[in-house]
């Protein structure tokens, strides 16, 4: 199995689809609270829409990256530049914005679900949208993240469906069987993946940057200038990442098991580039040093436009619909 392809889309899906089953697991909870419990069938409808047009998106994506690969050589590798590129941007502020958001997610979906109930004929819908935007959120994030690495075939989307079917695990687990679970930690050590993940994804993006200035140079005397590397680094060159750092290829392949499972979780290239080099170790240090202040609440800037209302925080909770059904 193709690691390298599988495992960061488990690790992704794995994460966002649990953030989605305790939006769920909360619903549910309040509506079996307000005595509301005949509205759970548009709980799971938004489910399933959301995990549909989710899918659609990705199956769109893809058909554009080949159908645009047909066009031209350079198509494809620029498009899966495009979706890396947005799949880093997106992924990284779900990751920091999430971190201060989780604290009072709670509250958050209950005020929403209160909201929806006061709407009379029209609360079955209005819970229908809310399940459905938050399915649909964190779908897309994977969709995206899975269009950048389209080339790699099915296991992206194994990847994705396996981490779907554990956090739905995760949810019974939680709110059908009780068990209790240190979410805090849990989404601490899955950020942690998640961020050298996208870190891996910078590394990458650059590669199909450099794949597609290296066909456009290529093709006529005219672009040959792109490559401006190739004079300054004639023996160990790329086209636009600068001299090799180090060529592992027969040390640690890519294509082996332990290189695969170091590239689909750390990033690691058999043949890494001073540009690559520099810019993972500059996003590590930049997203990662505001992660980590946002676990430990000092971020620079207020991501969430203003202090929600005083509620429960979900990171100290264990279990936290079994207090919900016991009041």
């Amino acid at each position: 199995m193709d690691f390298t392809a599988f495992l960061p889309t488990f690790v992704i899906t794995l994460r966002e689809g649990v953030e989605a089953a305790l939006v769920v697991g909360i619903v549910l909870a309040c509506l079996k609270k307000s005595q509301r419990a005949y509205l759970n069938h548009w709980v799971y409808w938004g489910v399933v829409a959301g995990i549909i047009v989710s899918a659609l998106i990705g199956s769109l994506f893809g058909v554009l990256i080949q159908a645009m690969g047909a066009v031209s050589p350079v198509a494809e590798p620029l498009l899966e530049a495009v979706f890396s590129l947005i799949a880093i941007a997106l992924l990284s502020w779900m990751l920091i914005w999430m971190t201060q958001q989780a604290r009072f997610m709670k509250s958050q979906v209950e005020g929403a679900v209160s909201s929806a109930l006061k709407q009379g004929q029209q609360a079955g819908w209005a819970i229908f949208w809310l399940i459905f935007i938050a399915v649909l959120r964190e779908g897309f994030e994977t969709v995206v993240f899975v269009a950048g690495k389209f080339q790699q075939g099915i296991f992206p989307t194994l990847g994705a469906l396996g981490g779907l079917l554990a956090a739905a695990g995760i949810g019974v687990l939680l709110f059908k069987w009780g068990i209790r679970l240190n979410l805090k930690l849990f989404f601490q050590v899955m950020g942690v993946l998640l961020l050298l993940v996208v870190a891996g994804l910078v590394v990458t993006t650059l590669e199909h940057l450099d794949t597609v200035m290296a066909t456009l140079a290529s093709q006529n005397r005219a672009t040959e200038s792109l490559c401006f590397y190739y004079e300054r680094f004639a023996r160990y060159h790329s086209c636009i990442l600068g001299g090799k750092v180090w060529d592992l290829a027969r040390v640690l392949p890519d294509d082996r098991a332990t290189g695969a499972i170091l590239n689909a979780l750390f990033g690691y290239t058999q043949r890494l580039y001073q540009v690559q080099a520099i810019a993972y170790f500059l996003f590590l240090f930049t997203i990662g040093a505001i992660y980590f202040q946002s676990l430990a609440g000092r971020v620079v800037w207020p991501l969430g436009g203003g202090r929600p209302a005083k509620g429960v925080r979900l990171e100290q909770e264990r279990v936290p619909i079994r207090d919900s059904q016991r009041r």
